[in-house]
């Protein structure tokens, strides 16, 4: 029985009353037990409110997760933690939480490794592994909001105010599994995290943020642009050989007259490839008329890419082109770099 357990945090409301009357109990009980799941308990034993019988039933069917912390980098002014897990089959994924003002938000990986092939991403460099299961995005969520709470980073519960899917992977390239990842941790009897409060970052695979429109879930989404041009896209990013720049615009454009929800744009600034006056008013250009945000990121270098950051003089002036020209935009602030915050990084220092 043991090589057959279902890891339980794959199953979502509906599916775990279905399980709980075929196994002679009441519907309810599965109500109960995914109360006691967004709370973190790492054992069946620790939920108080079900007999010895059912707990002794569970046991038997489904684990609870089956993620192992390898390592915790905590920075050093404390607003960034970086985590190391490891999987079931010996995989390793990584996820950040960072603390803001209005709270902590996670970024947690949807894929083991990445098919996407980006040039300055650390994470696609050995490609992509597998998709992670809805069950395996939950358990980074539970698993972290249980360490910060235990290390005292929130006053109230639970300690995970935001979600951003911007780990290790591209969501819609798990779409399935991403999306019930987003119904499940949206369970209003579960962890009830609101949709407003969660971003999908994808790199631009275009039919799928269409999509994405069409399921009716409010959620924040992050294109990936890095580039207002075609050919200065595909030097740095595979997807943009297959969809353009301005079909992923107008599906970006689509996605906010469906949802309501506010578009961002995230533009790596990279040193002598993208970060020139003429491709800010090109960016302009693209976005007039389009109430976006536009959020430029001085890259995070690393060793797996000659890629440099822009200098502070190119990146002072790329803003000021796009605020001039009533472009809402922010320059991200850097987090995280003394503990490899960026995707990939640290995993790949780990196994070497």
């Amino acid at each position: 029985m043991n090589n057959h357990k279902i890891d339980i945090l794959d199953r979502n409301l509906e599916e775990l009353k279905s399980d709980m009357i075929n196994i002679g109990e009441k519907a309810f009980r599965g109500e109960q037990i995914i109360q006691w799941l967004a709370k973190g308990v790492n054992s069946f034993a620790e939920m108080t409110n079900l007999s010895k019988a059912l707990i002794e039933k569970l046991e038997e069917r489904y684990t609870i997760g089956t993620l192992h912390q390898l390592k915790r980098l905590i920075s050093n002014d404390k607003h960034t933690i970086k985590y190391l897990f490891l999987l079931h089959d010996n995989n390793i994924i990584e996820c950040v939480v960072m603390k803001y003002n209005h709270g902590n938000t996670i970024c947690l990986s949807t894929q083991v490794g990445c098919a996407m092939g980006c040039s300055f991403c650390a994470s696609a460099t050995g490609g992509l592994v597998r998709n992670l299961t809805a069950g395996e995005m939950m358990a980074q969520v539970l698993a972290v909001n249980n360490d910060i709470m235990e290390l005292g980073w929130t006053e109230g519960s639970p300690a995970i105010g935001g979600i951003v899917l911007m780990g290790s992977g591209e969501p819609l390239d798990n779409y399935d599994n991403t999306l019930r990842f987003l119904h499940q941790i949206h369970e209003p009897k579960g962890f009830n995290m609101g949709y407003r409060n969660i971003t999908l970052s994808t790199c631009g695979l275009v039919p799928k943020i269409h999509a994405l429109a069409d399921e009716g879930l409010s959620i924040n989404l992050a294109i990936s642009l890095h580039a207002a041009d075609d050919e200065t896209r595909k030097k740095i990013m595979k997807v943009a050989k297959v969809y353009s720049v301005n079909d992923i615009v107008n599906a970006s454009r689509r996605y906010f007259e469906k949802t309501g929800r506010r578009v961002t744009f995230e533009y790596a600034l990279i040193k002598a490839v993208n970060d020139a006056p003429s491709q800010a008013q090109e960016l302009t250009a693209i976005l007039k008329g389009f109430p976006c945000h536009v959020n430029l990121i001085p890259l995070n270098e690393n060793s797996h890419s000659s890629q440099k950051r822009s200098n502070e003089e190119a990146i002072k002036l790329f803003t000021f082109i796009l605020k001039s020209a009533g472009i809402n935009v922010t320059c991200r602030r850097e987090m995280g770099q003394d503990i490899q915050g960026a995707c990939g990084q640290l995993k790949i220092d780990y196994l070497k």
